[in-house]
């Protein structure tokens, strides 16, 4: 696993962990690196989440699966997956599995889900995760990965191309 000073450059930790020492003070350098950590720690945690996600929609034969790690562009979420179904009843059930897999190994439902009735593009807000399951059509008009294609794409191994 990496650690936080592996992630930063030197200059990056110099200029960002400086000021944070001057403001916080010598004798809460352990809550500065406890905080960092923290964070660090989360990112980890919504990384997993966006992996089962895809996964689940993986099981369910979505294709061209798309992981972004957006949490350095946006405060939307740490991560979006984007998913192909290529039928109504395809993006409902890889939305249903998401669902099912999710509350299973998370013991979480979405925060928000949209889209489900039309089910040519189905949102679930996890929070730090975002799903967007959608028709080939709808993918190709708002093509989120050129909207977003300033954030980190993530590997996802099972993703099978349209």
């Amino acid at each position: 696993m990496a650690t936080i000073r592996d992630l930063m450059s030197q200059s990056d930790r110099a200029n960002s962990f400086q000021p944070a020492m001057q403001v916080a003070g010598a004798g809460n350098k352990e809550t500065v690196l406890t905080s960092i950590a923290s964070s660090q720690s989360r990112l980890e945690d919504s990384r997993a989440l966006a992996l089962i996600i895809a996964e689940a929609a993986d099981d369910r034969k979505g294709g061209d699966i798309v992981i972004l790690r957006v949490s350095e562009v946006s405060y939307l979420a740490d991560y979006f997956v984007i998913v192909t179904g290529f039928s109504h009843v395809q993006v409902r059930a890889i939305a249903r599995a998401i669902e099912e897999k999710v509350e299973l190994l998370w013991q979480r439902h979405p925060l928000r889900t949209e889209g489900k009735t039309e089910g040519s593009w189905i949102l679930q807000d996890y929070g730090e995760a975002i799903a967007h399951i959608f028709m080939p059509q709808e993918r190709e008009f708002y093509n989120l990965e050129a909207f977003w294609g300033h954030a980190e794409r993530i590997d996802f191994p099972g993703s099978t191309t349209a």
